[in-house]
């Protein structure tokens, strides 16, 4: 980071002009390259060059660094706090508008909830675009929907543009039907009577009103959304799996130490925690693919495990269509059967012909959900499944899980909004030990607040203690010092 000024003068041209001067030989014509350099010490200087170091220096604190960590090399800080860095390389530019494209890919909570902070507190303009619904809650004051070609602005967050948009559905549904109940009533008059004399006058008048009359288009019911619902999974004990003491680490970083949790038949829990913190790590412990230091992982009765990892999209076999993909899963189905499925997935038409290698990273994430969910499972799995997914499909997954009453779910998301969906227990995972909270993502921030006031009140009373017995201290040298006082001078 403290680079960045040589950064600068590089932009400026001052680099390669002080090499190529220092690089002349003798007899060389040196007045063009003083030119140069001349006109690029301008740029410098009209840059602010001079005042970067300074500036930088003011910014790192309101990006969260250190002042030690000025020197340290960027491969050095985990991804989140690259986020930073490249966030404030972008504001020492000092932007009129700053554009966000997806700012919270591979980002864990704490990085997405100190982006959130930081940008509301910026002076310009913002436009986003994010399928992270919780971080367009926070910061947007406008959402710009596009939908078949036709963009409709909507004020507000993004939770009051869903309530909006289905109280403008539900108005131009009912001024739909009620002017095809006109329209039905003017076109049966005008045929009823086009044919008498008495009344063809009339007939041909209203005729002609209707041809002038603005249609009102049906709402939008039409655009294709997904509709999926797990098949009834096999019932489980009550224990699906337990961890118990388990200790684990690759090399010196050791992840768990003394981990315990009960996961019961019809939890949806979700993990939470920083990068780094082991929460993939625990969902293959869970389903067989690692094996703990110390401790055991037992599944419990008539447990059917399914994982879906991160990189589940990129497993899939490229050669193979579509259609191929799930039919060799699942060769018993019928052909009509895998249409159908697929359809449920937005796949239709020649789009289930298409080459893996062919479709883009969300139908992928989706046709691997399909081949997923297809298998009769009781226990889900589930490492960043919204990956890759567009909000319509993080929905129709949302509702299934929600549906998926009699299965369990254990699932690792940085999308704050989905869990606040589907999670009905959280579990955070801290220092080396899982703490569950035993409710859904609202009842957990209530939580951890407590916990966060309770530690400031902690902290505040030992303060005051830790003041108040200095004093104490204090007092008592002063008594112990004028007691010795008084005794020398009677005693001389």
């Amino acid at each position: 980071m403290a680079s960045l000024p040589g950064s600068l003068a590089s932009a400026a041209g001052l680099g390669g002009d002080r090499r190529a001067i220092g690089n002349l030989q003798e007899g060389q014509d040196y007045e063009p390259l003083l030119k140069q350099l001349d006109r690029c010490q301008r740029r410098f200087e009209a840059c602010n060059g001079y005042e970067l170091e300074s500036r930088i220096a003011k910014m790192l604190p309101e990006l969260g660094f250190a002042p030690t960590d000025s020197d340290r090399r960027v491969e050095e800080f985990s991804g989140g706090w690259q986020m930073r860095i490249n966030l404030g390389k972008v504001m020492l530019q000092e932007p009129d508008v700053l554009l966000l494209d997806e700012p919270t890919n591979h980002l864990d909570v704490e990085a997405i909830e100190w982006l959130e902070g930081y940008l509301k507190n910026q002076k310009i303009p913002l436009a986003i675009v994010s399928h992270d619904r919780a971080f367009l809650d926070r910061l947007c004051t406008q959402i710009v929907e596009t939908e078949r070609g036709v963009s409709t602005t909507y004020l507000g967050n993004y939770s009051q543009y869903l309530e909006q948009k289905a109280a403008l559905r539900e108005a131009q549904g009912s001024a739909y039907e009620r002017q095809q109940k006109y329209l039905t009533e003017q076109q049966e008059f005008v045929e009823r009577f086009r044919a008498k004399a008495s009344r063809s006058t009339q007939a041909k008048s209203r005729e002609k009103m209707l041809e002038k009359i603005e249609r009102i288009e049906a709402p939008d019911s039409d655009v294709r959304t997904l509709r999926f619902r797990f098949p009834p999974p096999s019932r489980t004990g009550r224990i699906v799996a337990s961890v118990n003491q388990v200790a684990h680490a690759y090399g010196e970083n050791i992840l768990f130490l003394g981990a315990k949790l009960e996961v019961e038949r019809g939890d949806r829990i979700a993990l939470v925690g920083p990068n780094g913190a082991g929460k993939s790590t625990l969902l293959r412990l869970l389903v067989g693919l690692e094996t703990p230091l110390e401790g055991q992982i037992e599944l419990g009765h008539n447990v059917l495990p399914g994982y879906f990892e991160q990189n589940q999209a990129e497993a899939l076999d490229l050669h193979k269509t579509v259609f191929e993909t799930l039919q060799s899963a699942f060769p018993d189905l019928t052909n009509q059967e895998l249409r159908t499925v697929l359809g449920q997935f937005l796949f239709s038409g020649d789009t289930v012909f298409k080459k893996v290698r062919d479709i883009s990273g969300g139908e992928k994430a989706r046709l691997a959900l399909a081949r997923l969910f297809l298998t009769p499972l009781n226990f889900l799995v589930l490492d960043e499944p919204t990956n890759h997914l567009d909000i319509p499909a993080k929905e129709m997954l949302e509702e299934a899980l929600r549906n998926y009453e009699e299965g369990t779910v254990v699932l690792v998301s940085h999308d704050r909004y989905f869990i606040s969906q589907v999670a009905n227990r959280i579990v955070e995972v801290r220092d080396g030990e899982l703490h569950p909270y035993n409710g859904d993502y609202a009842y957990y921030l209530a939580k951890k607040d407590e916990e966060r006031r309770e530690a400031e009140y902690r902290a505040t009373q030992a303060e005051k203690e830790a003041k108040a017995s200095a004093r104490r201290a204090a007092e008592r040298e002063k008594e112990r010092e004028k007691a010795k006082t008084k005794k020398n001078t009677k005693n001389p």
